[in-house]
């Protein structure tokens, strides 16, 4: 129960520091930053793991990197958050 309520935290800090650092505004909710720091921090995990199966546990900027790449992705397709 505390790995899933740390999980959420976690994630929305992480949304919430991408969306700072991004040039430009982000406009979303909380959930959808929450979802955005969540998706970054797979995309990261993903991206570092090598040879391995699964994902792993990313480190913090390497997961704020991640939900930047996924902003990114989503304003070149055109989505709006």
């Amino acid at each position: 129960m505390f790995n899933l309520i740390g999980a959420l935290f976690s994630g929305l800090i992480i949304g919430a520091l991408a969306r700072f650092f991004y040039p430009g505004a982000v406009e979303m909710g909380w959930g959808m930053t929450m979802l955005l720091g969540i998706g970054g921090s797979l995309l990261a995990g993903f991206a570092t793991t090598r040879g391995s199966d699964g994902f792993n546990r990313a480190g913090c900027l390497a997961s704020i990197v991640g939900a930047i790449v996924l902003i990114f992705i989503g304003r070149t397709l055109g989505w709006h958050f």
